[in-house]
């Protein structure tokens, strides 16, 4: 079976280069999800050589800055699963006391069934889509 990161961008794409790419998730109850996602099929990070691992790190703590600026939200979960999808991607997702599924996960059971984002949340994807681009430090 094909992976489903090499033969798809994974989400509505942002930015792009040879190690990585940044793409914006379509989940409704979690505006400012961002993955990012290695441009090679490997499975973890020490698969990456040294100073691709570094470019990569810098790239998903300048995301997590970016969010956090934006957004201003609780916390943020960074995650790298790859349980369903063994290819390496980051999960950087904005999370806030009372969303769809905090504490847990977003991928664990429903605490808040009710919650909706603000508009104002909302409101702030181009925001985000637009500092990425502007600010993401990339070799």
């Amino acid at each position: 079976m094909q992976c489903i990161l090499c033969a798809g961008i994974g989400g509505q794409l942002i930015v792009t280069n040879e190690l990585y790419r940044v793409v914006l998730v379509d989940e409704a109850n979690y505006p400012g999800y961002i993955r990012l996602i290695s441009q090679k099929h490997v499975k973890e990070m020490t698969d990456l050589a040294n100073n691709e691992i570094s470019s990569m790190f810098q790239a998903l703590l300048q995301i997590e800055k970016i969010i956090r600026k934006i957004y201003n939200p609780d916390k943020i979960n960074l995650a790298s699963l790859g349980n369903m999808v063994p290819h390496l991607h980051w999960h950087v997702i904005p999370r806030y006391c009372l969303d769809t599924h905090f504490p847990n996960p977003i991928w664990g059971g429903i605490t808040h069934p009710t919650y909706t984002p603000s508009a104002k949340i909302i409101s702030l994807k181009q925001e985000l889509i637009t500092l990425i681009k502007q600010e993401l430090v990339y070799n």
